[in-house]
């Protein structure tokens, strides 16, 4: 194993495991794949992701989904796939099992409808804006790996491993974009706040502990900004406000235990 290899992120490995599919078969699978991603962390090593961790992701995905013997299929395919590359010293495949009382249903024809990703028109227009960019980069990769390639010293070819490593990012952000821009519905920012909290909601909780207030805006997981108040509606506070009213407390597992909050307002 090169330390090359070893450090690789989860995100890098699953564009990498993509980029390398049939176009019908990367887009039956994507989605599966960067959802695992997502549990653990884009910037999660691959290296760092341990067999118990990985035992408990099939503990989150419901066992009435007739998916669910798929979608634990899939991912297993791309954890094998990384032992074979290197990124895991070990084989995490044979630690994602099916819970016990799942019966073995066949699993369903690969196409499935896609989830949609909630999106502001101005994240909207940033993302489309990223992928024109990109795509505009890709003829350049192509002529720096055929000018590298046509260096017969193959055994130290740094230009190429380089240039095909840049390829590699490139072709995996771009799937990512066009994933997420496909599937993408635009928020109505402009709309009054609803009185039950939504995603597109700012909010205003009160620490019933301390009495601070804190601000946040729910948004789907690509557009998460912490720096910006914005949170996942798929984070602990996302998930607990979601489908609450204004005077509701809610309660928050932390490490520490539970810390609850009183829905202020929405609408900041």
């Amino acid at each position: 194993m090169t330390s090359g290899n070893s450090d690789v992120r989860l995100g890098e490995a699953a564009r990498r495991f993509l980029a390398g599919m049939a176009a019908e078969e990367r887009e039956a699978s994507q989605q599966e794949i960067y959802r695992f991603v997502r549990w653990y962390g884009w910037e999660q090593d691959f290296a760092r992701l341990s067999p118990s961790r990985v035992a408990n992701y099939a503990e989150q995905l419901s066992q009435s989904d007739t998916d669910y013997a798929r979608k634990l299929e899939l991912i297993r395919g791309f954890l094998a796939h990384a032992r074979k590359q290197g990124w895991s010293g070990v084989n995490l495949a044979v630690h994602l099992k099916a819970r016990k009382g799942r019966s073995g249903a066949k699993a369903p024809p690969a196409r499935r409808r896609r989830e949609s990703v909630p999106l502001t028109q101005q994240r909207y227009d940033e993302l489309k804006a990223e992928l024109a960019a990109l795509q505009e980069k890709r003829p350049q990769l192509i002529e720096d790996i055929r000018r590298a390639a046509a260096d017969k010293d193959f055994s130290e070819n740094a230009p190429l491993d380089a240039a095909r490593e840049q390829r590699g990012h490139l072709e995996g952000r771009i799937m990512e974009l066009e994933e997420t821009l496909a599937a993408a519905t635009i928020m109505d920012e402009g709309r009054r706040p609803t009185h039950k909290v939504s995603i597109g909601d700012d909010i205003v909780l009160q620490d019933l502990a301390s009495g601070e207030e804190l601000r946040y805006m729910l948004v789907g997981p690509s557009e998460v900004d912490p720096a910006r108040g914005k949170i996942s509606n798929a984070s602990p506070i996302g998930r607990a406000a979601i489908g609450r009213v204004p005077g509701d407390v809610i309660e928050v597992a932390v490490p520490a235990g539970k810390v609850r909050y009183r829905i202020v307002r929405i609408g900041g």
